[in-house]
């Protein structure tokens, strides 16, 4: 097991005297259990259930919270005593509604007892409609690792700091675009990541991410309504990876005779259970970033690896040195991606968007958007020149104040005042950012 910055968030949840029952969202195997057991051992006790045994009785069998509670400190001897913090993880809850029902009753009637829940969203969303208590719990979200976590993991603490602090050196500027384009390969599910950094060994990857694909595929005929249902989930799961980190239309997709109504109910259900996301474009130049969910979303999978693999373009990887050079330019938007989701997830957003321009005749796209305060931040992921970034020049030619745009590429960090092409000549700031910085665009802003 390696560290997970999520550990820092569970402990500022844990030291909060308003704390909620904590629900920790994420994909299958992205570590949760994990996580919340190497946390656990910083607790007086810890008490782990998993409802996909006999521990989901309990909650048939007891309806009062209080009796409950008493039963599982005797189980586990454990003495009743405020003073002492004990650490309850209730794992694969969607298996036992009583269970997700109860959650309310910890935070209104135990309100020093630590609990955090986990499970499988596509059984709460497809099979049992489980909600729960609005008000009562709170939120945590764990993706797949880092490129911090990864380095962290690979190198140690110091070429960790580096990054958060952005620190990097300029004689180590090669070496960490070699690791980042290392980890764009190998992505960040956890037990991928710990194989690899174990034997070094691409090929040894492929029976991981075999073995993750089946289980999502087994989740679907599980917890499907119908084999209807059934057939459509293992569609699009079959399909969508290639067409990652593309514009994608619902009908007809993967060459399907699904409606776009089905394809489109099938992920967003899939994206509810973190295995995809949905990304839609804005129009405007100007804060508030509002979708507009009538246009075509860009497609983004869970995970960069499981990408690469389910795409076969893993040996497209090894024989470029470049990135940019790979799969067209897909996987270096795709992983840069995955890394702006994390910095999303820090400042509790939900979505992610594109931009485009709204203009008959006259095309433009630009990979990403950040919105800082009420500025609107065009983020490109390119290589060339400055006169090579067309589509963020039409941005800032169509934006009514001062920009600030960001470039991420493979070069090193670096701040540049330019101005558009002729005849407009328009000024902005362009801060070209090297790829292990994208997850720490928020840092990197605040310093500008």
């Amino acid at each position: 097991m390696f560290a997970r910055d999520l550990t820092e968030q569970l402990r500022q949840w844990r030291n909060n005297p308003r704390r909620k029952p904590l629900v920790l969202r994420g994909a299958r195997q992205v570590g949760k259990t994990t996580l919340v057991k190497e946390f656990g051992q910083e607790f007086d006790s810890f008490i782990s259930l998993n409802l996909e045994t006999d521990d989901s009785e309990l909650f048939r069998r007891f309806s009062n919270i209080l009796d409950l509670w008493q039963y599982l400190c005797l189980k586990h001897h454990i003495v009743q005593d405020k003073s002492k913090a004990v650490l309850l993880f209730i794992d694969e809850i969607q298996e036992e509604p009583k269970a997700v029902a109860i959650l309310r009753y910890f935070y209104e009637d135990l309100p020093w007892v630590y609990v955090i829940a986990a499970g499988s969203r596509l059984h709460s969303l497809m099979k049992q409609h489980v909600s729960f208590p609005v008000g009562r719990v709170e939120y945590m979200t764990l993706r797949p690792c880092s490129f911090v976590e990864y380095i962290n993991a690979k190198e140690g603490g110091q070429w960790a700091d580096m990054l958060r602090n952005i620190s990097v050196p300029d004689f180590m500027h090669e070496e960490m675009i070699s690791s980042f384009n290392t980890y764009a390969l190998i992505g960040g599910m956890p037990e991928a990541v710990g194989e690899y950094l174990d034997h070094q060994d691409i090929e040894r990857l492929s029976p991981i991410f075999n073995s993750l694909i089946k289980g999502y595929n087994e989740d679907a005929e599980k917890f499907a309504k119908n084999t209807e249902q059934v057939r459509l989930l293992r569609h699009i799961l079959a399909t969508a990876w290639f067409s990652a980190a593309e514009t994608i239309t619902f009908s007809g997709f993967g060459n399907s005779k699904f409606t776009s109504t089905q394809i489109h109910d099938g992920m967003d259900l899939l994206e509810r259970a973190y295995l995809l996301s949905l990304d839609y474009p804005v129009t405007s130049t100007s804060a508030p970033a509002l979708p507009s969910t009538r246009r075509s979303p860009k497609l983004i999978m869970v995970d960069t690896g499981l990408t690469n693999f389910m795409a076969g373009i893993q040996l497209e990887y090894l024989q470029n040195k470049n990135l940019l050079d790979t799969w067209r330019g897909r996987s270096a938007e795709h992983i840069v991606a995955q890394e702006l989701r994390v910095v999303l997830d820090r400042h509790y957003r939900e979505q992610q968007f594109f931009w485009i321009r709204d203009k008959k005749g006259a095309t433009a796209e630009v990979d990403f958007i950040w919105q800082d305060g009420t500025d609107i931040i065009p983020i490109e992921v390119k290589a060339g020149t400055n006169s090579h970034l067309r589509s963020l020049h039409a941005f800032v030619n169509g934006c009514g104040r001062s920009v600030v745009a960001v470039r991420i590429w493979s070069g090193p960090l670096s701040i540049q005042d330019i101005e558009t092409p002729s005849p407009e000549n328009k000024p902005f700031r362009l801060i070209n950012l090297p790829f292990y910085y994208a997850g720490q665009l928020d840092k990197v802003l605040a310093t500008i």
